[in-house]
């Protein structure tokens, strides 16, 4: 009984990590209920190609501490989060849907330093954050489908191996 009880903490201190799995809609929509997120996305990867946030060059210079471009955008979008989260908390917003909004406790460990440090180098690397390499590939630069690849395969790695990594 009592590692039942173990194995079920452990499953569940895991998963808590998931926030699709606390956060997940339990709601049916028909096929065609995505398309609106297809709209937003375009919109987004349109706003990327504007805003210069897809730019080889631009993740160059901040990398190199050279412009501040791509920390003012960064910095925004956090305080844009934080601006949200507030205002979700404060006044008990529920989805569209009328489903509850929730946010889950997590707990700092050295998984996320490591994890970081990696996707830093990757994205200094590349000059690609996983968020615009569809736009990037959408603007004709199909080199970068080879780092779309290996972030799908990265991503599958993880999931692959995620037990037996450090959380």
């Amino acid at each position: 009984m009592q590692s039942s009880f173990m194995d079920h903490t452990a499953e569940f201190e895991a998963r808590s990590q998931d926030t699709i799995c606390i956060n997940e809609s339990h709601l049916q929509h028909k096929w065609y209920h995505n398309f609106k997120y297809l709209i937003v996305g375009v919109l987004f990867g349109i706003g990327f190609v504007k805003a210069e946030v897809i730019s080889w060059f631009r993740i160059q210079e901040m990398f190199r501490l050279q412009s501040f471009h791509m920390y003012g955008i960064i910095g925004s979008a956090i305080v844009t989060g934080i601006i949200s989260v507030w205002l979700i908390r404060r006044f008990g917003m529920k989805t569209v849907y009328g489903e509850p909004i929730t946010f889950a406790p997590k707990k700092f460990n050295k998984g996320q330093v490591y994890g970081g440090l990696l996707f830093g180098l990757g994205w200094a690397l590349t000059g690609a954050c996983p968020g615009p390499l569809f736009a990037q590939v959408g603007t004709g630069a199909t080199v970068v489908a080879v780092v779309l690849a290996s972030a799908v395969a990265g991503t599958w790695v993880y999931g692959r191996f995620r037990d037996a990594l450090p959380h």
